[in-house]
């Protein structure tokens, strides 16, 4: 397949919602695709802006501003700083990271709409939507919550039961009820604006077909995925339906004012968020002196969506839709949507807290960013549906990382160390030796170099057709076949005998090492940085880098000249062990255990028990002793209570609601015949009792004043 080569890129990866911490399912379903994407154009001289931001208006964040006792704008300003910081530890190389709380955005989404509405594309429609009386407002759907038809679950939200994880509509609950004030809501007609998607049909579906707008062709159908397309054609052949663009709510992006109607309007989400890729790249271009509308308006641009395969119907339907309608922006390259990584034979659940936390795997494995980086990349859900498992991350990085790749650069600085201290070898190129594949002929630049850049073009054409786990085993053929050099060859039994073929091998194998140093930079851009620093080469800024090799050799020319003074040698990667891998399935387990837990007790909260069972609890006062924060656990502290006859160590998960320091003296009550459990290494030998209001506020129980500690409660 031909590559096409556009004047420049812009790439977007769905802006994550502020809500909750990043998981590895985020990384694997967008932004380490866009990250590899975006270093690759860098590392190819390509012309590239990689944008996206914190997506920060929606009725869950202000529900959990709601349960956590704060404003939605402590919650997104949360959210969005731990966004940055785990994105920069990870290596995700945006160009900005914008949000859309900023007033540029909210500028750029009421513009955007206002030129739409004095279009005339939208059409106005009444709609019944649930009004709670007491808080006098409507509902979102996040705001009503009910018993689930399909399973029972007497939590579910008005848009999706977290239990069976079925979609759903407000009217679809069994006994709705108000999460603002408990009351039932009631039906009333409210008025807002509709994108007659409808009428867009024959468009989209002739684009998405065959990449034709008004005769002109935009992109190349057959780069997309098939399972891109085919959720496209499920939607458009069931019936494409108009879609709100308006909510009644109160946080989030107003409609603008001027509009007649417009009073407690906001954009919906879905219009507002994707227009965060325009606003960020606005604000990225006023800090660079860049023209934006070159990389949204000029159609020798690229626009490249990275994103998981639940956004599909959103970045290939609905936001060229609005694109379209405005008029002079450039339609969607390509959408490279992945599938969804599970977890131990599971899917991934953030309510039920079945998930790996990005920002809990950097402080738990410093230094190795590049190996959960590495094992997505390796088990990355291009197609179909992949999982992660704590096995197999171990396997990958002893195997392959481990075993291979830093085996071969570790043994190569070894050897020239030792044979040439630390100088690159110069040889004769005449001089015949053993190749990667059995005794060469040629010389050494038409033979080893001319094989190592056939590899490197195959990684190359590769990430450009969106193919990173193929890019990737191009990568580790590379140090494959450096392996395999060095073995055939044998240079520490034959310097003494052959030094002249040693040096020839070491040579190459020093220069597949340099053309590692940079071709690993899209996937692992830390061990780029290590290895730059092993071979005293300045580190790759990603400008132009890649292609310099690719030309020097096409040309057969050194990527580092003999002579050149090597660093020491380092080890790249570790072994890791049976024991680390054991605590984090042991974590993994112990963490949705305790989740279960919590939802068992709202489950059953309506259930009776018999007397006998109440009577096997032993509750008892106490007095807090100590109070500290559990390390590299945001959730848990780690209590020193006095019960009397004894001093107990309680793991409460109480630290998102409670500073440790003024819980010290406080009288508690505790399950004293609780079963020790451990929770991160710890053992915990009882249970706090706390009681929980319905807007998510946390107290604690406490027996009454002056009752002596270890006081039996009944």
């Amino acid at each position: 397949m031909a590559i096409r080569f556009p004047k420049r890129y812009t790439v977007t990866a769905a802006l994550p919602y502020a809500n909750g911490p990043l998981h590895i399912g985020h990384l694997a379903g967008a932004y380490i695709s866009g990250d590899i994407f975006a270093r690759f154009l860098r590392l190819m001289k390509r012309d590239v802006v990689y944008v996206c931001g914190s997506d920060e208006h929606g009725a869950a964040i202000t529900l959990r501003a709601r349960k956590e006792g704060t404003t939605p704008q402590e919650i997104i300003d949360k959210y969005h700083e731990q966004f940055k910081d785990t994105f920069q530890r990870i290596g995700i190389s945006f160009d900005i990271y914008h949000r859309t709380s900023s007033p540029l955005h909210h500028e750029t989404s009421g513009n955007f709409f206002h030129t739409l509405y004095d279009k005339g594309k939208f059409i106005e429609q009444e709609a019944m939507q649930y009004f709670d009386k007491e808080a006098n407002q409507f509902l979102a759907d996040r705001y009503i919550k009910g018993t689930c038809p399909k399973c029972g679950y007497t939590e579910a939200y008005g848009d999706q039961c977290e239990k069976c994880g079925s979609s759903l509509s407000p009217t679809d609950l069994i006994n709705p009820v108000s999460v603002l004030s408990g009351a039932t809501p009631e039906l009333r007609s409210t008025r807002h604006w509709y994108l007659p998607l409808e009428k867009h049909s024959e468009w989209l579906s002739a684009w998405l077909e065959t990449g034709m707008i008004n005769g002109k062709q935009v992109h190349d159908p057959k780069e997309w995925k098939n399972h891109v397309l085919g959720q496209c054609r499920s939607w458009i052949e069931t019936g494409l339906q108009p879609r709100a663009m308006t909510r009644d709510l109160d946080w989030g992006v107003d409609v603008p004012q001027d509009i007649e109607g417009s009073e407690g309007k906001k954009l919906y989400v879905w219009l507002d968020a994707p227009i965060g890729y325009i606003s960020a790249t606005k604000q990225w271009a006023e800090d660079n002196k860049k023209d934006w509308k070159k990389y949204w308006q000029d159609k020798e641009t690229a626009l490249v969506h990275f994103i998981g395969k639940d956004n599909i119907v959103f970045h290939c339907l609905i936001f060229p839709a609005l694109l379209q309608a405005h008029g002079g922006f450039i339609m969607p390259d390509n959408v490279p949507a992945n599938a969804f990584m599970n977890l131990e034979g599971n899917k991934i659940s953030t309510s039920r807290n079945w998930a790996v936390w990005v920002h809990e795997y950097l402080d738990e494995f410093p230094g190795q960013e590049d190996v959960l980086r590495y094992v997505l990349i390796r088990n990355m859900p291009e197609q179909r549906d992949s999982e992660f498992t704590w096995k197999n991350f171990q396997e990958l990085n002893n195997n392959e990382l481990v075993g291979n790749f830093a085996n071969f650069v570790n043994r190569t600085f070894v050897l020239v160390h030792k044979f040439y201290k630390g100088k690159v070898p110069k040889f004769e190129e005449e001089q015949d030796f053993v190749g990667a594949r059995g005794p060469m002929e040629d010389s050494f630049a038409d033979a080893e170099l001319m094989d190592l850049y056939d590899v490197l073009f195959e990684m190359r054409e590769m990430i450009y057709l969106y193919d990173f786990r193929g890019a990737l085993n191009q990568l580790m053929r590379i140090s494959s076949m450096g392996n395999q050099l060095l073995q055939f060859n044998e240079p520490w039994k034959v310097n003494e005998t052959d030094p002249h073929r040693v040096k020839a091998v070491m040579n190459c194998c020093i220069q597949i090492v340099v053309a590692l140093s940079v071709a690993c930079r899209p996937f692992m851009p830390f061990t780029s940085d290590r290895m730059r620093t092993m071979l005293n080469l300045p580190p790759v800024l990603e400008q132009g880098e890649l292609l310099k090799v690719l030309d020097r050799l096409a040309e057969g020319d050194w990527l580092v000249k003999p002579g050149h003074l090597l660093g020491e040698p380092a080890h790249l990667f570790s072994r890791i062990s049976d024991e680390v891998i054991q605590t984090q399935i042991d974590k993994l387990h112990q963490s949705k255990k305790s989740s279960e837990m919590t939802v068992a007790v709202s489950d059953k909260s309506s259930e009776t028990i018999e007397f006998s069972d109440f009577e096997k609890v032993e509750l008892c006062s106490g007095k807090v002793l100590e109070a500290i924060k559990v390390e590299k656990a945001d959730k848990l502290l780690k209590l020193t209570i006095d019960i009397g006859s004894e001093v107990r160590t309680i793991i409460s998960g109480i630290a998102m609601h409670f500073d440790p320091a003024t819980l010290v003296g406080r009288e508690v009550v505790i399950v004293k015949n609780l079963a020790p459990r451990k929770l991160r290494g710890i053992e915990s030998q009882g249970m706090l009792l706390t009681a929980e209001t319905e807007d998510g506020k946390l107290g604690l129980i406490a027996p009454p004043v002056g009752w002596p500690v270890g006081c039996p409660i009944k």
